[in-house]
This record gives C-alpha cells, structure tokens and sequence, in this order.
C-alpha cells in the first residue's frame, strides 16, 4: 500500500512537468514505437497517461466514479490530432485539481481499482505520483532518449514504490505493474523501474533486438 506523512504535492508538480516536456519531444512518426509497457505502442502510452490525468483530476473534484471520465477512447482522437497540446492540458488540469484545499483528506473515488473503490486523497496522489514518475521515463525509453528526475523527487518516490506488493497477481491480465525484476539493486531510479517491472536498460534491448 502506499502511503506518505507528507505533502507529495510540489515534487508530483515537478514530476509531471517533467513529463511534459518529455511527451512534447515526441514526433508524429513515433506513434507506432514498442514502449516498455507491453503491448503498446507509444500512442497507447500517450492516451492512458492523458486520460489518467483527466481522471485523476476528476476524482479530486468529487467525480471519479464517472466511467466516462477515465475512457481512453474520449481522448485518444485528440493525442493523434494534437498529442503535445493534449497531454499538457490534461497534466496541468490533474496538477491544478491536487492544488485545491483539503484535496489530502478528501476521498478518491477510483473505479479503475474496482466497482465503488474509495481512498484517502493523499494516497491517491501518491500513486498518481509514482505513475507518472515512470511514465515520463517509459515515454523516453521509447525514443532511446535519457531522462533525469531531480534527486529529492527520485528520493520521495523510491519508498512509495517499494511499498508496491509484488506477487503472481502482477503477471495477471490489467495488472498496472509487471513482476519486479532482479536483481534489486542499482541507483534509486534504477530500483523504482526494477520493482515495477521495467528493464532500466530496455531500449538499449530493445534496439539491439531490432537489429537482428
């Protein structure tokens, strides 16, 4: 379970700044690229993270159990129309939502975990958090480009992901995660991929395996 005694709020900012700037890299042509999230390409991966953010922003404001919006299917035309525009207006959207007062104690309601699924505010965001800490890096494996989160956002995230149970449930169908991969160790950044399932040298794989 993830839970955190302080305010995630200013390092989430930076977080999904962050990713900003990395989707706003991205080329049209890139659309169809493998991303480390297996079976999807990196038009996949744009469309979940955009309507994550709306959804997000939704259940902060008191509307999450609304299924329409977390369909991914209600953003997917505009992130192939405009991807960059898109995806910004949706990471600044969920980022203003998190702002408003009490938004820590206020309950999320999260349909993605389950027909009438609830939790605090401040969990909430710290799974937001996490997600979008590795999906900037998930965007960026994509391209084979780096990617670099300041060391106190790396810092905060690392104990939120290590409190991520890992079991057989993670190799289910809709599992957010894959299984944590061995060995555990490597820099902070390399253990927070480890543990949710990510090879820190995928694209390096990945592009030795296209050659082939």
């Amino acid at each position: 379970m993830l839970t955190n005694s302080s305010d995630i709020r200013p390092l989430h900012h930076i977080a999904v700044l962050h990713s900003i700037d990395i989707v706003k890299t991205v080329a049209r042509h890139d659309f169809g690229r493998p991303t480390p999230c297996g079976g999807w390409t990196l038009l996949d991966l744009l469309a979940h993270m955009t309507v994550q953010h709306r959804g997000f922003a939704a259940a902060a404001r008191g509307a999450g159990a609304d299924l329409a919006n977390w369909n991914v299917d209600a953003v997917v035309d505009a992130v192939r129309a405009d991807h960059a525009r898109a995806y910004a207006d949706a990471a600044l959207d969920v980022i203003d939502a998190f702002a408003a007062d009490g938004t820590p104690e206020a309950v999320f309601e999260l349909p993605e975990f389950g027909a009438g699924a609830t939790v605090p505010g401040a969990m909430a965001m710290g799974f937001h958090f996490v997600d979008y800490v590795v999906h900037g890096w998930d965007v960026a494996a994509s391209r084979g480009q780096p990617y670099e989160l300041p060391a106190d956002v790396v810092a905060a995230a690392l104990p939120l992901v290590l409190a991520v149970p890992d079991g057989e449930f993670r190799s289910g169908q809709g599992a957010p995660f894959g299984p944590a991969i061995a060995p555990t160790d490597g820099d902070d950044f390399d253990r927070i991929l480890r543990h949710l399932g990510r090879r820190p040298d995928w694209a390096q794989r990945y592009s030795t395996a296209a050659r082939r």
